[in-house]
């Protein structure tokens, strides 16, 4: 399970002996407010600013966290930064990131990348013409228990033939002026282009509806990707019309089968090779005519509990950029990532519509 390499021309590295890198944060909402109080509370950062179009809240998030509020990017420019994270609507993201991203500031950009591919491409571009690292703040790649998942197929990499994932919600009337694929499935894109090493779907199925807003408030894709060992099909629903808040992974592999509960923190992991042994004593029974409907599926098979840490999800995002910053490496999600994503989500939107 490792994501895509992509070959680009190599990103402004800042000085590694600079302590602390000079942080900003350009839209203070519900996101942007949590960028500022880690890059706050971390040693290697000092926030310098923060921007946001409601001149109240800016100086109240710089009162809560020491700095300066600032009317606008360039003033943030002017005060001096290395580092940002551009928190604003989606909509307003190329014009927060260009100015930055084109005086070399690395940016760590709020999902998704942007609207649209054309948007997402041209802000990539910028990027990539300044040789300035950007970053896209997929967070699930940070929860812990993806973080757990990582660990435990370090060395015995998931091939996977089937997910299953549910994302649902209540209503939050936070982003009613998108697709329910743009808000939240965004999310699990990534993760299942992540696994599937980069590689887009082949094949994309999909049916939505909207109830509440004039956008899909529902929606149901299947991407099916052609992998050189074979086919793997991903189906994935989204609601933020639910009752209750659900946001489970189920992915059967060749070597394995895995639930992941973000919500629960939890998670569980069937090795195949544990339990060979006794699903050959099973299929040597049902060959030989016995009745085996005494038996309890879940005593026959061996059930190992990933082990999750409490690392908080935008603290470790935050750190895995400024690695990347300091170090020059490509990070975590770059780029390509984030247009892949987005390039993918447009394609879900399309065929749900087509469905009507």
């Amino acid at each position: 399970m490792t994501a895509a390499k992509t070959s680009s021309r190599p990103v402004v590295k800042v000085d590694p002996t600079r302590r602390p890198l000079r942080a900003g944060v350009v839209g203070v909402g519900r996101m942007g407010r949590l960028h500022a109080r880690v890059y706050s509370q971390l040693e290697d950062t000092e926030l310098v600013g923060v921007v946001d179009n409601n001149p109240e809240r800016a100086e109240a998030i710089a009162e809560q966290y020491g700095c300066k509020a600032f009317a606008s990017v360039d003033a943030l420019l002017r005060a001096g930064v290395d580092v940002a994270s551009v928190a604003v609507p989606t909509s307003h993201h190329r014009a927060a990131a260009e100015p930055l991203l084109s005086q070399g500031v690395a940016c760590l950009i709020e999902k998704p990348l942007a609207g649209d591919a054309t948007e997402a491409q041209l802000i990539k571009n910028a990027a990539e013409k300044a040789g300035a690292v950007l970053m896209v703040g997929h967070i699930e790649r940070f929860n812990p228990i993806m973080r757990a998942l990582r660990r435990e197929t370090n060395g015995a990499p998931i091939i996977p033939r089937f997910m299953e994932i549910s994302r649902v919600s209540p209503m939050t009337f936070r982003s009613v002026d998108t697709s329910v694929v743009m808000d939240m499935m965004i999310h699990d894109l990534d993760v299942v282009i992540m696994l599937m090493d980069g590689k887009e779907p082949d094949e994309v199925y999909a049916s939505g509806v909207p109830v509440i807003t004039e956008y899909e408030d529902i929606c149901n894709a299947r991407l099916v990707f052609r992998q050189p060992y074979g086919t793997c099909v991903a189906n994935i629903t989204t609601s933020r019309l639910a009752l209750k808040t659900e946001r489970i992974t189920r992915i059967t592999g060749e070597n394995a089968y895995i639930k992941l509960d973000y919500g629960a923190k939890a998670g569980s992991i069937i090795r195949r090779l544990a339990n060979e042994e006794q699903m050959k004593q099973v299929r040597q029974a049902l060959r030989q005519g016995e009745d085996l409907t005494s038996l309890k599926w879940h005593d026959l098979v061996q059930v190992e509990e990933l082990q999750v840490d409490e690392g908080e999800p935008i603290v470790m995002e935050i750190k895995s950029f400024l690695d990347a910053v300091m170090t020059g490496q490509r990070p975590e999600v770059d780029a390509s990532a984030g247009l892949a994503n987005v390039r993918t989500a447009e394609r879900i939107i399309e065929a749900a519509r087509k469905m009507r």
